[in-house]
């Protein structure tokens, strides 16, 4: 069976993005057609300042809400990523293995390290190692696919490359995985600044949905939406992207396409209406299923602990394959008993 990784970052609360975008692609695909792991990258939350207290939090809530969203731990690994030692084991082999200038061509790394610059902060060493990291996560469990945005292809391609050369020099030991594009995802973008995606990790509150926004609040958020100029509803990603982003949005809830949904609006604020109510409609499930975790914080806790024990059994064969590829000594245990043999 093909075997999937996906990861979340609990550096912000979860949006309608992440959902649309990442997690029913997750419970409503994939974890139905493939071996599926699915892990909260809490590792991935310390290249930058940080609360511990927060991060600790956001990592429960997210494997709470992903839990919440459908993820079954009878067809998944449901796990957080500092409970499987593995990961940060590999990273360090990948690290003997990737270049300097490799780390520094990474976009995301560019932009992050100006934008912590520009507010006279310091960059972490692991925000320029994190993609190593990222690679290790995938290359430990012999993934074959990596569903991923157009922002993390870069990374998967450096894990590509990783899993190559490692397999060239000390001998093959990894699955060299593929980034691949979710069938039914939806690109989310900002409800006040519709050329930016709406990120879980952006301070403009009033243009992101939260999964765990009250009905309400989702319904002020998207009357509030910007729109464009002009009165007609057109979709137009070029022109018009703060209908576009609407209709869109529309049609990931709905199942319709946005071109079509346009033509039946007349108004603005008729579609605002119509997005806001299957917006609800969509997420009251999450809803209803979230509280009912929250009330049993033992089985959220059995669910992790039980994930990480079936992942560090998948992924230690893996890394320890690795370790003496790379010419590493076994362990004393090892050692002796192959002494004794001889």
């Amino acid at each position: 069976m093909t075997r999937v990784f996906s990861g979340i970052k609990p550096t912000g609360h979860l949006t309608l993005g992440n959902y649309l975008g990442a997690l029913r692609q997750w419970v409503t695909v994939d974890q139905h057609r493939a071996d599926a792991l699915f892990c909260v990258v809490d590792l991935h939350a310390l290249t930058v300042d940080h609360d511990p207290a927060r991060v600790r939090r956001l990592s429960r809530q997210a494997a709470t809400l992903l839990l919440a969203a459908g993820a079954d731990p009878e067809l998944c690994t449901v796990f957080v990523q500092s409970h499987v030692d593995e990961h940060a084991r590999l990273s360090y082999l990948l690290e003997c293995v990737a270049t300097d200038g490799e780390m520094r061509r990474m976009v995301q790394y560019k932009e992050k390290a100006a934008r912590e610059r520009d507010r006279g902060g310091s960059v972490r060493l692991s925000l320029l190692t994190y993609p190593v990291l990222m690679a290790a996560d995938i290359l430990a469990h012999r993934a074959d696919e990596v569903p991923v945005g157009d922002d993390q292809t870069q990374h998967v391609e450096l894990t590509r490359d990783l899993a190559e050369r490692f397999n060239q020099r000390y001998g093959h030991t990894f699955t060299v995985p593929r980034a691949t594009r979710p069938e039914v995802a939806a690109r989310v973008m900002n409800l006040q600044d519709p050329t930016s995606k709406m990120g879980k990790s952006d301070d403009s509150g009033p243009g992101i949905v939260y999964l765990l926004d009250e009905p309400d609040v989702v319904r002020k958020k998207i009357m509030r939406a910007v729109t464009d100029s002009g009165r007609d509803v057109v979709y137009d990603p070029e022109e018009r992207p703060g209908v576009a982003n609407l209709l869109e949005i529309l049609a990931a809830c709905t199942g319709g396409d946005p071109a079509a949904l346009g033509e039946e609006y007349g108004s603005y604020g008729a579609l605002k209406k119509d997005v806001a109510e299957a917006v609800v409609a969509e997420l009251r499930p999450v809803w209803d299923r979230h509280r009912e975790l929250c009330a049993d914080p033992g089985y959220v806790e059995r669910v992790l602990r039980d994930g990480a024990a079936k992942a560090r059994a998948l992924a230690r064969p893996t890394v320890d394959a690795a370790y003496r590829a790379i010419g590493l000594l076994p362990p004393a245990v090892e050692a002796v008993s192959e002494a004794g043999v001889g």
